[in-house]
């Protein structure tokens, strides 16, 4: 799975005004959960998901909503990885830069946020181990 696009994160200045605008002009389903961490995290479902939450067509993904602020300023893509760490050490030795480090969010798996080489904030995920 590692290198797979497998989400993306919208950032909103107002939540209730963007998840209106998503689920009626896209038809998205909209929901929110709490994270380990104990933050609301809201996620945009935009394609049908199995029992672990994976989308079931291939080649589609679903995202989330996160604020608006610095270094969440436009779209982020989010990159599968198999070990965050190891990834994050390869950012750096090609001239990208740590944003935030791998985060634990319990049952749901890991996550952290990187700058590539031209500056472009980016997501890594790691699935839960099972």
């Amino acid at each position: 799975m590692n290198g797979e696009v497998g989400h993306f994160e919208i950032p909103a200045k107002d939540f209730e005004r963007s998840k209106a605008f998503y689920s009626k002009v896209f038809g998205w389903k909209i929901s929110e959960s709490t994270m380990a961490s104990g933050e609301t995290y809201t996620s945009l479902v935009t394609t049908e998901t199995d029992s672990k939450g994976r989308p079931k067509s291939p080649g589609a993904i679903n995202g989330g909503m996160v604020k608006l602020r610095k270094p969440f300023t436009g779209p982020l893509i989010t990159i599968v990885a198999d070990d965050i760490n190891a990834s994050l050490k390869l950012v750096e030795k090609n001239g990208g830069e740590t944003v935030v480090k791998r985060t634990e969010m319990g049952k749901y798996g890991a996550y952290a946020y990187f700058k590539d080489s031209e500056g472009n904030v980016m997501g890594l995920y790691e699935y839960p181990k099972m």
